[in-house]
């Protein structure tokens, strides 16, 4: 079942204080919530595989061309080939080949999945106003001490979504190792629902109703 429902976020400014507020009408998935994000999360991840592995079938191995014995009369068990699975040296039965792990979802299920679990973290979301411009060097004391105003436990995972990408931002999360950073039309399923605290510069806000609502 979808339902349309509207988040209300406070918007802070760079001291962290309350300075606007700002909305996002999206629909979301209830019943089959779990199902959804479920499927989405599957996808994800299986198409990070690169499915290269590969084993050789005993054709395929190097020698074993001739008979190592005559049929009968030896008293061992009989082979054909010294290149058997059962040799050492062998080919591999049923061993893994190249092949593609890619799943496939429709893109309305990708974007309800992504919506619902922006709806589930939305208490963990906090809309800040673009930082961009503060950010002429790259400072990474300066971004921590940003985290610090907004009341964010730098411990935790964080994700910083901006509208795009932001040189000297990124320079100056990048040492900091529980923080990632991407653009809005990169939002992803396992990037959200890895992270602790979900920040949110406004025109990323912005970015993301225009991209992902149906």
């Amino acid at each position: 079942m979808v339902t349309q429902v509207k988040l209300d976020y406070k918007v802070y400014d760079t001291e962290g204080n309350n300075k606007d507020t700002a909305s996002l009408n999206i629909k979301i998935a209830t019943n089959t919530s779990s199902y959804i994000v479920h499927r989405a999360v599957v996808k994800q991840l299986a198409d990070k595989r690169q499915g290269s592995a590969s084993t050789k079938t005993r054709s395929e191995v190097r020698g074993g061309g001739r008979k190592p014995w005559k049929q009968k009369g030896g008293g061992r068990a009989r082979a054909g080939s010294s290149r058997s699975p059962l040799w050492k040296g062998g080919g591999v039965s049923f061993g893994p080949k190249p092949r593609s792990y890619n799943k496939k979802i429709n893109r309305k299920e990708w974007r309800l999945a992504l919506r619902t679990l922006l709806h589930n973290k939305s208490n963990n979301t906090k809309i800040i106003e673009d930082i961009g411009s503060y950010f002429s060097i790259p400072s990474t004391k300066q971004f921590l001490q940003f985290l610090q105003k907004w009341e964010i436990d730098q411990s935790s995972k964080i994700l910083l979504v901006l509208d795009s990408p932001q040189t000297n931002i990124y320079l100056s999360a990048r040492n900091i190792p529980q923080v990632k950073i991407i653009c809005a039309t990169n939002l992803n399923i396992l990037d959200v629902l890895n992270t602790n605290n979900l920040l949110i510069t406004q025109a990323a806000l912005q970015k993301i109703d225009e991209v992902f609502n149906d």
